[in-house]
């Protein structure tokens, strides 16, 4: 088998046993890997810009606030339904992302991570500001009866299953076709050497705007989607904590590897979960592996593995 057919087999079979997994896990892991999808999918899209072109943002929080309070506004204060939310909700990122891209790409290097950074912490404070819209730092909850999305309550947990791994199959699949496209090899060019990619021809400025437009659409599409399936729109999500944990997440799953948000969100998640279970203490735990895993594992979980298993992995 060739080194696509492996790499599509190897994929492929993630989600066949996430759609499997529906069907024995308890109710509490049941929920955890709904939330751990969607996260997963805002990570995929944080990978496509950090792990595959090269640019640190810590401004992502933005596109993922954009897209959960596109959705989430135009229900409460519209009245529209969830298919047109969610359409508005992706729409509102992609603008954003072109926007920001336009602008923070005239910079390169510890300036473009500041300057999205800027415009994350500008998004947050004019969420803050319109707080008789947004409700500030309270947020709002979206009601059952407005979480009915063709007849399918995305409130029950079935369904809210379904729909998360819905997302998360369609951007992974995705995203493998982009890295195997010739547009996604030029982002890896950048990545590698920007300057002998500018000379060999390539406009490499557009092909940055074009990888900061898709990252910031995927995420925005996980952000109007955790909001529709978990029922809440807050100001907590357009914080920095929000750009740091993709970037976490990524460098643990593996930055460029296509299953590294996935593998890097599901430790991640677990690692807190269990560890507050046993102590108050927990953060000092979760960053004492951490630590481990970045001085031990320097290419993340994905990255180990491509490099002493399978150099195939994309």
């Amino acid at each position: 088998m060739s080194d696509a057919g492996k790499s599509l087999a190897l994929h492929l079979g993630l989600l066949a046993l996430l759609f499997a997994l529906q069907f024995v896990l308890p109710a509490y892991h049941h929920g955890n890997l709904s939330r751990i999808m969607v996260l997963a999918t805002y990570a995929i899209g944080y990978n496509l810009l950090f792990g595959y072109t090269g640019l640190l943002s810590l401004g992502h929080a933005m596109f993922f606030a954009a897209g959960m309070y596109g959705m989430g506004l135009t229900i409460r204060h519209l009245g529209l339904s969830p298919g047109p939310a969610l359409l508005i909700g992706v729409l509102s990122g992609l603008a954003l992302s072109a926007a920001v891209g336009a602008l923070a790409l005239r910079t390169a290097g510890v300036a473009f991570m500041i300057v999205t950074l800027m415009f994350a912490q500008a998004g947050y404070l004019i969420i803050l500001y319109f707080g008789d819209w947004t409700r500030g730092d309270e947020g709002f909850v979206i009601q059952q009866a407005q979480r009915v999305l063709w007849g399918i309550d995305l409130s029950q947990p079935t369904a809210r299953y379904f729909a998360a791994w819905t997302l998360f199959a369609t951007c992974l699949i995705l995203s493998l076709r982009l890295i195997r496209h010739p547009f996604g090899k030029t982002l890896i060019a950048i990545r590698e050497n920007e300057d002998r990619a500018r000379m060999l021809g390539y406009d490499t400025f557009r092909h940055k705007l074009g990888a900061v437009v898709l990252s910031g659409t995927i995420s925005a599409a996980a952000g109007a989607a955790y909001g529709l399936l978990f029922g809440y729109a807050g100001a907590s999500f357009a914080t920095v904590q929000y750009s740091i944990l993709p970037l976490l997440w990524v460098l643990l799953g593996g930055a460029g590897t296509l299953i590294g948000p996935f593998l890097g969100t599901l430790f991640t998640f677990y690692l807190i979960d269990i560890a507050s279970g046993l102590t108050t203490a927990y953060m000092l735990v979760v960053g004492v592996v951490l630590v481990l895993i970045t001085l031990f594992a320097r290419q993340g979980i994905g990255g180990e593995i491509r490099a002493r298993v399978w150099a195939w992995l994309p």
